[in-house]
C-alpha cells in the first residue's frame, strides 16, 4: 500500500499562526503534526508516501519534511494549485498512486493509537474503501455515518439531526476504484469535490465500503484549543529525560520533564509534564505542566503554563503568568509589571508585544 497525505489548505481556523506557516507544521510536544502522520504511515508498513501541498505553504513543508529519509520513507510532493476539496486533492494523485491501494490521511489529524490494525484489516479484506469513524458528543459539525444494522449505507455531511454519533474523521483507505468515483461526482454548493460525496457514490454503486471506529484519542488540530489538547495528550505519554540539557543546582524539576540537547535551566522551576527544546534557555522562570517550549527560545523571569511556544521566541520580565496560550515563532514578549495576573494569548509568528 501507498500513503497519500493531504497538507494543503490555508489554515484559516488557526490564524494568526497560519498567515506565515503551514498548519500541519505547528508542533505538538515540539514535533510538527505532519511528522506524527508520516510516522503512523511508516509504522503501518507504508513507506512510499505522497504529500499534496498548496502553493502558499508547500515550500515550508518540503523544506522541513524533506525526502522522507529521516522517517525511513520515500516522500514525494504534488502541488494542489487551487483549493478544490479533499476529493480533488485525492484525484490529482492518481498517477502517483500507480494503481496501488492507498491510505489517505489529512495532515492536521492527530491520533494516539495509530493505524496499523486498520491498515492490515483493509489490506486483507478485499474491500474497495474504508472510512475511519470516531464517536463524538455533537456530530452536527462532521460527516456522519448512517447504518442499517451493521451495514454502512450513507454518509451525511453536517446534518442537523445526525443519524448516529459516529463522525467521519480525516483518514480513509481506497483502491483505485475511488478515482472513478471522483471523476463521476460534481462540485458541492461551495464549489469543491467532497470526499463524503465520493464515499456515497461508492456506496450507491454497490462497492464494499468498510467502517472502522478508532480507538484512543482523535483530534482535528485545526483549532487553537484542539492543538493545545493534542499537546497535552502527547506530553502525558512522554517519559522524562533530562540527559540532553544542563540544570544548575538552584533549579528544581518536578514530574516528567524532557530537556532536549543543548537547553539550559538556570535558577528555575519546571513542573512536568513539559518539554524544553534544543538550545532554549530557561532563566529565573517557572514552566508549568503541559507546556512545550520549542528550540532556540529564551524565557527569563516569566511564568508559563499549559501553553505551546514556537521556536526563536523570547519572553522576558513578565509579571503575568501566560496560560493556555499559543505563541508563534520569533515572537518578542516583554513586560515590567509584577502584579500577579493571568493572560491568555494567541500570537502569530514575528509578533512584538509589550505588556504594560
Amino acid at each position: 500500500m501507498k500513503g497519500l497525505v493531504i497538507s494543503g489548505g490555508k489554515g484559516s481556523r488557526l490564524r494568526p499562526f497560519t498567515y506565515t506557516g503551514a498548519k500541519q507544521m505547528v508542533p505538538v510536544a515540539n514535533k510538527p503534526i505532519l511528522f506524527y502522520v508520516v510516522e503512523h504511515l511508516v509504522q503501518a508498513g507504508i513507506n512510499d508516501i505522497t504529500i499534496v501541498v498548496s502553493p502558499e505553504t508547500g515550500d515550508q513543508i518540503r523544506r522541513e519534511t524533506g525526502d522522507g529519509a529521516r522517517f525511513g520513507a520515500h516522500i514525494s510532493y504534488i502541488d494542489q494549485l487551487q483549493p478544490g476539496g479533499i476529493a480533488q486533492a485525492v484525484g490529482i494523485a492518481r498517477e502517483a498512486m500507480g494503481g496501488a491501494p492507498f491510505v489517505t490521511f489529512l495532515g492536521d489529524n492527530f491520533l494516539t493509537h495509530g493505524i496499523v490494525s486498520y491498515v492490515n484489516a483493509f489490506a486483507a479484506s478485499g474491500d474497495d474503501a474504508c472510512i475511519m469513524l470516531k464517536k463524538v458528543p455533537d456530530a452536527r459539525q462532521f460527516g456522519v455515518a448512517r447504518f442499517e444494522g451493521e451495514r454502512l449505507v450513507q454518509v451525511v455531511e453536517k446534518p442537523k439531526d445526525p443519524p448516529s454519533d459516529l463522525a467521519v474523521i480525516g483518514i480513509y483507505m481506497f483502491t483505485p476504484r475511488v478515482f472513478e468515483a471522483i471523476a463521476s461526482i460534481k462540485p458541492s454548493a461551495r464549489g469543491e469535490l467532497e470526499i463524503t460525496d465520493t464515499i456515497q457514490w461508492l456506496l450507491d454503486h454497490g462497492d464494499n465500503v468498510r467502517a472502522e471506529v478508532v480507538e484512543g484519542e482523535w483530534i482535528d488540530t485545526g483549532r487553537h484549543d484542539d492543538l493545545l489538547s493534542a499537546n497535552r495528550i502527547v506530553l502525558e505519554t512522554l517519559p522524562g529525560d533530562i540527559s540532553g540539557g544542563e540544570v544548575d543546582e538552584l533549579s528544581k524539576l518536578h514530574g516528567r520533564v524532557v530537556l532536549q540537547p543543548g537547553c539550559k535551566v538556570i535558577n528555575s522551576v519546571i513542573s512536568g509534564p513539559a518539554i524544553i527544546g534544543e538550545r532554549t534557555v530557561i532563566e529565573n522562570a517557572y514552566i508549568g505542566p503541559f507546556t512545550s517550549i520549542d528550540r532556540d527560545c529564551h524565557i527569563v523571569e516569566s511564568e508559563i503554563s499549559g501553553s505551546v511556544v514556537l521556536e526563536k521566541t523570547t519572553i522576558k520580565h513578565l509579571g503575568h503568568r501566560i496560560e493556555h496560550s499559543l505563541i508563534g515563532r520569533d515572537v518578542e514578549l516583554a513586560g515590567d509589571d509584577r502584579k500577579p495576573r493571568g493572560y491568555q494569548l494567541i500570537l502569530g509568528d514575528f509578533s512584538r508585544v509589550r505588556v504594560p
